[in-house]
């Protein structure tokens, strides 16, 4: 009998080799909102949807399209308030996890999307697992990527934001101030590592030019206050990993400051045999080690999902469905 334990590797060389497809940029009208997303590989092929992290955008999956869209079809949205999507003022707009998975959901509905992997990085997890509670039945396996649900997986920075949750009016100034700061933009892109000047700085000064358009301060201190709903529901996106036992590979940047290498292995103890690879890599682990994160999903699948990659589950699938 097959072990259940998770599969824990250190970082490897392994690499997709997948030469790349064009990729294309479209909006789509989805609540009334306009949503930005990008799209590589064959229209009929297995669906990856791509789900980012804070405070980047659709871009952030470059290196996935760079070597997974052959065989794939990559698609990832940018939510309301990020990237190139519409960003209603706060006022206008609830800007909270639950209803930027509601329009995630409406998303996927009005492309058509009946079966998908999920790559889930930080925002992404709280996003994703919604959409996965509500359709299970779609979700044919799992990425998570410096996301957590485990209380565990809380850096000491997460003390702030609690302080924040508890007494929103006193520290909102100081989250204000945190959220421009390039010293917090450098630690979720360098982690500590040394020398600073082997890494591209546009990565954070390009994130910190994107919180200062009109507007932004204010949506992201909303988003910040509302995820202590995410923590709240971490017991439940739990259970379902053990209900639905969809297949999870945990790929893992152990040099990132705000969710630990605790958060990695607790869900790889959750879901029923996970693999977990920890890489050299920071929070934003695609721009260290992209290609050979499409490796290990390529392969994942190809073990894991092989009815998902050639097709068969998403037939049989949409039979149920209709």
């Amino acid at each position: 009998m097959k072990s259940l334990s998770p599969t824990i590797h250190c970082a490897s060389s392994g690499a997709a080799a997948a030469p790349r497809a064009g990729t294309t940029y479209h909006t789509i009208a989805v609540e009334g909102l306009k949503i930005f997303y990008r799209e590589a590989g064959p229209k009929d092929g297995p669906v990856l949807l791509l789900l980012h992290g804070y405070p980047s955008s659709s871009r952030m999956f470059e290196p996935l399209f760079a070597h997974l869209s052959e065989r794939y079809r990559l698609i990832a949205p940018d939510y309301p308030g990020f990237g190139y999507s519409d960003a209603p003022p706060a006022d206008r707009f609830d800007y909270t996890f639950a209803h930027l998975a509601q329009i995630v959901d409406a998303f996927t509905q009005a492309l058509g999307l009946r079966e998908y992997a999920l790559y889930l990085q930080d925002y992404g997890g709280p996003i994703g697992f919604r959409l996965a509670q509500a359709h299970p039945e779609r979700v044919a396996a799992l990425v998570i990527q410096n996301a957590v649900i485990h209380e565990a997986g809380l850096s000491a920075v997460w003390e702030k934001r609690r302080a924040y949750w508890a007494q929103r009016a006193d520290h909102e100034p100081a989250m204000r101030s945190a959220l421009l700061s390039e010293a917090a933009g450098i630690a979720r892109h360098v982690g500590g590592r040394e020398p600073l000047e082997a890494f591209n700085p546009d990565a954070w000064m390009d994130e910190i030019a994107f919180l200062r358009r009109p507007e932004q301060a204010a949506i992201q201190l909303d988003l910040a206050y509302d995820y202590q709903s995410n923590v709240a529901a971490y017991p439940a996106w739990q259970g379902y990993l053990r209900e639905h036992r969809p297949p999870v590979l945990v790929t893992w940047g152990r040099h990132d400051p705000i969710f630990t290498l605790d958060g990695a292995h607790a869900i790889a103890n959750e879901a029923p045999g996970a693999e977990l690879h920890l890489l050299e890599a920071g929070h934003f682990a695609l721009e260290d080690r992209g290609a050979e994160i499409a490796g290990l999903i390529n392969d994942f699948l190809l073990r894991r999902a092989p009815g998902f990659v050639r097709g068969t589950v998403a037939a049989e699938r949409v039979n149920i469905l209709d």
